[in-house]
């Protein structure tokens, strides 16, 4: 079983995605583990559970094993009470552009003033739009994974 996810990430300039966007999400997620060669987090995503395992990523940091699989709520909101310190909140926008929906994580708490967009692809070198409002690239910065930001807030950098 081979499940590998294939992203960039981005800071954001302006707000401007939020009249492009299709949805918006509350989301609430904890870590079981932050280890860097393996992340096990817990969501909630609107009304849906999720438990997720994460991987190493590669030299560049775009692409790394993800298994992910939906959990009932009641169930994530007890696995939340388990998690390490620092939970992260956050709004999620989608955005389309073109062929690829990108992710807008607005966050809230600790993380205030940090807006970080992700767009999954199918291949590292797969060509895409980018919307005016992306900023800086910051794939591979490790300082911008959920699971650090859990640990080393935005506030404190």
């Amino acid at each position: 079983m081979e499940n590998q996810e294939i992203e960039r990430k981005f800071l954001v300039k302006d707000d401007r995605y939020k009249t492009e966007a299709i949805s918006e999400k509350r989301i609430v997620q904890g870590f079981l583990n932050t280890h860097p060669g393996r992340t096990v987090r817990v969501r909630i995503k609107a009304d849906k559970g999720f438990l997720t395992i994460k991987g190493k990523g590669n030299d560049s940091g775009t692409t790394r094993f993800e298994w992910e699989k939906e959990i009932p709520v009641l169930e994530a909101e007890a696995l939340l009470k388990l998690c390490e310190e620092g939970v992260i909140e956050k709004v999620r926008f989608e955005v389309e552009m073109g062929n690829h929906i990108f992710e807008v994580d607005e966050f809230s708490g600790d993380n205030q003033g940090l807006t970080i967009a992700e767009v999954e692809l199918n291949s590292e070198n797969e060509d895409y739009t980018k919307p005016t409002w992306l900023g800086e690239e910051v794939t591979g910065d490790v300082r911008y994974y959920n699971s650090q930001l859990s640990k080393n807030s935005f506030k404190d950098w």
